[in-house]
């Protein structure tokens, strides 16, 4: 079922102009040009994408199939002060794409947060750097924070304007077969409604258990983090007048793993903390008051006095009264004063008044969680070796969570996805116009030749930063964080490496997060004598520094 609407303001967004039916009826197979297996932002992406597209709307028949119930998205709606606990950072590279094909203009834009200011450290030597949007030379925010449903909507009401893109929501594949016989060899796909539907080309944008993956005979690698995420919704008074907005994202390495801090309104913002599973699991059964009091500690307590907390916490520690009062005795201990800004159970710093000088190097303090936004999740890596199917499994692709599941501490994944969808729907309508099969391997070659190394490096460089992170030993975190000091005055490089990121609506790519990670790397791997690590440091900072005036800046 798609629902239609206009994008005009947001107060529109909830109008609904007429539906089409929920599904086909059974019978003969029905002949497709695209059948899309999946209804998630990559899947309705790819349909949107096509459609803006006046060749490819007027001349492809395409399905998306989704065995959820989309109405539930296509009627979402919250409160302004409450958020979903599913949000995304879109990049302005995804941003770009996003407008390009009509998709922004349906997002309700009171919902979204800009980034205009990132800051990273290690959790044991607080060692920092810090990415600002006023350094990048074309834009004024770095990314924008958004919830997925958000996102989600805007994209089904874009396709509600679209009868050339026919959505079947609420029902699911059974099984995909390869027609028997037929000279075109085209994939059969059975629905649970008894329709079978013919494809030209098959889409799997289905995730990361992708039954169309697994038609296509495409195996794939990778491996379970010994970490689960846990995320909230956050509460916390706004910013005083002495201080920026908020609209700057924090995270802090620690060694069970990275803990980060995005900013969705003044008074909200989302928490990703990843951390070792029985951790995992006494967070998400602590009651709220805890739950804060402990994020709040995750973000200014050294890493020893941590400890100590997570230990009381599993030790049977419940009581918010129990967990103040050992926070405060770790504050105390570690010379903490109630003045600073990295004090929060004996913090004596009164809103609205002038703050610490430390006051914008840290999150504003947690006062409440969001009821029913607590939630966890475990942590994978994953690789499709191919995105392209071939012999028996032909005329199939890959996109999204199909192809690639990644870790979330540089929030790449959604864009990684829309990247590839960018990059497909390109193949797609170039072949479309010079008259060629749209399903045979040789049209879609581009499209697999332009994001799996793509992607594999942003997943190898993001893998490898988590590993390097997790390392409490001491010349591993001595490495680390002299080559971050070093490279945090580099103006330039962090300038290329937010480029990267996708903070450039003109380029996106994955040598920045590739050479970082591998000169990170090469630091804290070769970390043997404080003598080698000294001329390690600078010899990976200054290949860091020349490669990217190279790649970035066209300096010699």
């Amino acid at each position: 079922m798609a629902f239609f609407a206009t994008p005009r303001s947001s107060a529109r967004l909830g109008c609904r102009r007429r539906l089409f039916p929920r599904s086909f009826g059974s019978g003969q197979a029905r002949d497709n040009d695209i059948v899309i297996v999946g209804g998630g932002p990559a899947g309705l992406a790819l349909a949107a994408s096509l459609a803006s597209n006046p060749t490819a709307r007027n001349s492809l028949k395409i399905t998306l199939i989704e065995g959820g119930d989309l109405s539930k998205i296509q009627d979402w709606g919250m409160p302004p002060s409450a958020y979903s606990n599913r949000v995304s950072s879109i990049t302005n590279t995804s941003q770009h794409f996003l407008n390009r094909i009509g998709i922004w203009d349906y997002v309700e834009h009171t919902r979204t947060n800009p980034i205009h200011q990132m800051q990273v450290w290690d959790g044991i030597s607080g060692a920092r750097i810090t990415f600002d949007a006023s350094e990048m030379p074309e834009s004024s925010e770095m990314a924008r924070m958004t919830e997925n449903m958000n996102l989600q909507r805007a994209l089904l009401r874009k396709l509600s304007d679209t009868p050339s893109v026919q959505v079947i929501q609420s029902v699911k594949v059974e099984s995909i077969q390869r027609e028997a016989g037929d000279r075109n060899d085209w994939p059969l796909v059975h629905l649970s409604n008894g329709a079978t539907l013919r494809a030209r080309l098959l889409v799997g944008a289905d995730g990361f258990n992708s039954p169309v993956r697994s038609f296509a005979g495409i195996s794939s690698y990778g491996w379970s983090y010994d970490t689960q995420a846990v995320v909230a919704t956050l509460n916390h008074a706004p910013r005083g007048p002495f201080q920026a907005p908020n609209n700057t994202a924090y995270q802090r390495f620690l060694p069970t793993g990275p803990i980060a801090f995005l900013p969705l309104s003044p008074c909200t913002s989302s928490l990703v903390w990843s951390t070792k599973p029985h951790l995992a699991a006494a967070l998400n059964k602590s009651s709220s008051e805890v739950l804060g009091q402990l994020i709040n500690a995750a973000f200014r307590l050294p890493e020893s006095s941590l400890q100590y907390i997570y230990r009381r916490l599993l030790e049977g520690a419940h009581s918010s009264e129990e967990i103040k009062e050992e926070i405060a005795f770790r504050e105390r201990s570690d010379g903490i004063s109630s003045h600073s800004a990295y004090a929060s159970a004996t913090s004596m710093i009164s809103d609205g008044g002038i703050p610490p000088d430390d006051a914008d190097a840290l999150p504003p303090l947690v006062t409440s969680i969001q009821q029913g936004t607590v939630a966890s999740f475990p942590l994978r890596y994953n690789h499709a070796e191919s995105y392209l199917g071939e012999g028996a499994g032909s005329r199939t692709v890959l996109v999204g969570d199909a192809a690639h599941t990644i870790h979330p501490l540089a929030g790449q994944g959604l864009n990684l996805g829309l990247g590839d969808v960018d990059a497909l729907s390109r193949c797609i309508i170039q072949a479309l116009t010079h008259g060629g099969d749209i399903g045979s391997y040789t049209a879609l070659i581009p499209y697999a030749r332009e994001r799996y190394f793509e992607n594999h490096n942003v997943m190898s460089a993001i893998d490898k930063l988590h590993k390097i992170y997790s390392s409490t030993a001491q010349p591993v975190v001595w490495a680390r964080s002299v080559g971050l000091e070093v490279v945090n005055e580099l103006d330039s490089v962090k300038t290329a490496l937010m480029m990267n990121a996708g903070a450039s609506s003109r380029l996106q790519n994955a040598g920045g997060w590739d050479l970082f990670a591998k000169s990170v790397e090469s630091l804290a791997g070769a970390a043997s004598t404080s003598k080698m690590v000294g001329g390690m440091v600078g010899a990976g900072i200054q290949e860091l520094a020349r490669n990217a005036s190279q790649r970035f800046f066209g300096r010699h």
